[in-house]
C-alpha cells in the first residue's frame, strides 16, 4: 500500500492531471516538481488508472462468481463477461476469503494488476461480496466495526473497486438485531473506503423491504439511515416462494400478500431511490430454488421497467451460468449491448 503522505500527493497530481486532459493544455513536463517515488509510481499508471474510481452511473449489469470455473483462477476473462460492468468476487467471510475471493489472492500481484487493467479497459469493475448465506455476522456475535475495518483492508490489500453486502443473516432480521448491525458496519466500511474512489452495494432479499414487517424496521430502516452510503442494492427477488417475483406484473407492480409492497416499483415508494433498486435474478433454475424467469421474458420486464422512469440495471447469480450471451438477452429490449 501507498504511504498516506504519498496518497495525498498523488491525489494533487490526479487533479492536475485530469485538468490538462479536459482543457486540452499541452504541457512539456506535466511531472515536473514531483518527487522520484511519485514519478515512478505514475510512469506505472495508465491515464485511467490515474483517474478516481468514481461510481458508475446507472444502470448496472452485476455478476456475481463463486462457482469453480475449470482453467480460470480468479475472474473470468473480460470478453466471457461482456454486457456486464460489474464482477463480484464470492465470497470473503468474517473467517477469510473462499472460492473466487480466494483465487483472487492466490494471484500474483502483477497478474492481479494485469486483470484489473483488462477490465478498467472493458469498462467492468471489480468488487468482493461479502457473507453470503453461510454468513451470520451477526447472530455469531461478530463485531460490526472490526469486521468492517478488516474487510477494508482486504478490499485495499488486492486492489479492488469495492465491497458488495451480502447479509443473509435470517435470524437477526427476525429477530430485529440486524439492521442496527448493519447500519454500525455500513458507517465505519464506508469511512474506510471512501465514496467516489470505492463502490459500496448491498444485496438484500426483497421481503426485507416489506413495511412493518420487520420488527427492526428491515431494510426500509437501514436505507433510512444508511442508504447514502450505499451506492446501489443487488435486490434478490428470488428464493421467497415458488410464485414469488415470477412475472413482470408481481416483480415490477404488486408482489403477492405474503411480502407485501416488496415488487420494484413499490419498493421505489417506500423510498428507495429507483436508480438503486438493481433487479437480481438466478442466471437458471439450478442457481436458485425458486424465483427463476427466463432471459427473453426478463428482457420484456427490464424493457417494461425502464418505460416508467426506472434505470438500476440487473444482477444475477451466477458466473458460469450467466455470461455474456445471458446479458445480452436480458438487455436486447432496453439497453442493448
Amino acid at each position: 500500500m501507498l504511504s498516506s503522505a504519498f496518497q495525498r500527493v498523488a491525489a494533487l497530481v490526479v487533479a492536475y492531471f485530469v485538468f490538462h486532459l479536459t482543457t486540452a493544455v499541452a504541457s512539456p513536463a506535466p511531472f515536473e516538481g514531483l518527487d522520484k517515488e511519485a514519478r515512478d509510481a505514475l510512469a506505472d499508471m495508465t491515464p485511467r488508472e490515474l483517474v478516481t474510481r468514481a461510481t458508475p452511473a446507472a444502470p448496472h449489469w452485476v455478476v456475481y462468481g463463486d462457482k469453480y470455473a475449470p482453467g480460470t483462477t480468479g475472474p473470468p476473462d473480460a470478453s466471457a463477461i461482456k454486457g456486464f460492468n460489474v464482477f463480484l468476487l464470492s465470497f470473503l467471510l468474517t473467517e477469510g476469503a473462499w472460492d473466487k475471493a480466494y483465487e483472487w489472492t492466490t494471484l500474483t500481484a502483477a497478474q492481479r494488476a494485469t486483470v484489473k487493467s483488462q477490465y478498467a479497459a472493458a469498462g467492468i469493475k471489480l468488487m468482493v461480496s461479502v457473507f453470503g448465506s453461510t454468513d451470520v455476522p451477526t447472530s455469531s456475535g461478530a463485531d460490526p466495526i472490526g469486521t468492517a475495518n478488516t474487510i477494508a483492508a482486504w478490499v485495499k490489500q488486492y486492489s479492488l473497486d469495492g465491497v458488495d453486502v451480502d447479509y443473509e443473516d435470517f435470524n437477526a432480521m427476525d429477530a430485529g438485531t440486524a439492521e442496527n448491525w448493519l447500519i454500525s458496519f455500513t458507517q465505519q466500511l464506508r469511512s474506510q473506503l471512501p465514496s467516489g474512489s470505492y463502490i459500496i452495494t448491498h444485496a438484500p432479499v426483497a421481503p426485507w423491504f416489506s413495511p412493518n414487517k420487520w420488527p427492526g424496521g428491515g431494510y426500509l430502516k437501514v436505507n433510512q439511515q444508511v442508504g447514502s452510503l450505499i451506492d446501489w442494492y443487488n435486490i434478490q427477488f428470488y428464493n421467497q416462494g415458488s410464485t414469488e417475483y415470477t412475472t413482470c406484473a408481481g416483480l415490477l407492480t404488486a408482489s403477492s400478500s405474503t411480502w407485501p409492497n416488496s415488487a420494484v416499483f413499490q419498493i421505489i415508494a417506500s423510498g428507495v431511490p429507483e436508480s438503486k433498486v438493481v433487479i437480481g435474478k438466478p442466471a437458471n433454475t439450478g442457481d436458485a430454488n425458486n424465483g427463476y424467469i427466463a432471459p427473453a421474458t426478463l428482457a420484456g420486464c427490464v424493457s417494461q421497467a425502464k418505460s416508467q422512469g426506472w434505470n438500476a440495471g440487473v444482477s444475477t447469480w451466477e458466473f458460469p451460468d450467466a455470461a455474456a450471451s445471458w446479458i445480452q438477452t436480458v438487455r436486447a429490449s432496453s439497453w442493448p449491448v
